[in-house]
């Protein structure tokens, strides 16, 4: 029974408990596919059911994480077996925990205000964006945010961070990024906006104009359908309308 409500493995070598960071990273790349396809289901067509579905699911994975094991939550099962020929690469588990801590919390608010109470608002925004956020550091940079919001609460500092960024004290001249390199950036970065400008204008010149409007199909004398400020003031009027079935 006690090796199954466990949090980390015990290998030998370490004085504490670990995680395989490829496991974790691996699952956070998983789990940020399926929450962005998610996402823009609702954002770009108002399509909230599979927003609904994925909150229900993140909310059970990371229950797993939490309070049973990592090793069975079905997104971990899963990308343990794709990086199952990858050399593990333990880190501490810890600090891990707080940070699945985290999204646990914000994966039970978007059940209640989302799956529960079916709330559209900026707070569904601004949650759904603090989870992709921090699944995409995870995933794609092996940087766990939270990990690092732990050591603002505890005494006892994160140890074995992914990378040793813990123990890193000062960088190979290799990781500096010299001059060279950042003007490369800065001029990609300034190519890519004149890129961007001259297709973007250029579609927006040579658009046709748009026809007047027709009647109206919101229903006379309801409030239902009058755009909010937030909405309007984050360019979000359309897609709000489209939501509430107003177009």
């Amino acid at each position: 029974m006690g090796t199954i409500f466990c949090f980390g493995e015990e290998i030998d070598g370490y004085d504490v408990r670990v995680l395989n960071e490829r496991e974790v990273r691996a699952s956070a790349g998983i789990l940020f596919f399926c929450a962005i396809i998610a996402f823009m289901n609702a954002w770009l067509v108002g399509h909230f059911e599979w927003t609904r579905v994925f909150v229900v699911a993140f909310l059970i994975d990371f229950s797993i994480r939490v309070f049973v094991n990592p090793k069975y939550s079905p997104s971990m099962v899963l990308a343990g077996f794709i990086v199952r020929n990858q050399a593990p690469e333990y880190v501490g588990a810890t600090q891990k925990r707080f940070a699945w801590s985290i999204g646990l919390a914000l994966s039970v608010a978007m059940l209640w205000l989302v799956v529960i109470n079916r709330v559209i608002g900026p707070i569904n925004l601004l949650i759904c964006a603090t989870c992709l956020l921090l699944l995409f550091f995870e995933s794609a940079f092996g940087i766990c945010i939270a990990c690092k919001v732990y050591n603002l609460f505890h005494r006892e500092k994160a140890g074995l961070c992914p990378g040793g960024a813990c123990e890193v004290d000062a960088r190979h001249k290799s990781q500096r990024t010299g001059t060279v390199q950042m003007l490369v950036l800065l001029s990609f970065v300034f190519a890519m906006t004149y890129v961007a400008r001259f297709f973007v204008v250029g579609a927006a010149e040579a658009a046709p104009a748009t026809p007047a409007a027709g009647p109206s199909h919101e229903p006379a004398g309801s409030d239902d359908c009058t755009v909010p400020d937030w909405a309007k003031s984050m360019g979000h009027a359309e897609q709000w309308k489209l939501h509430h079935n107003c177009m």
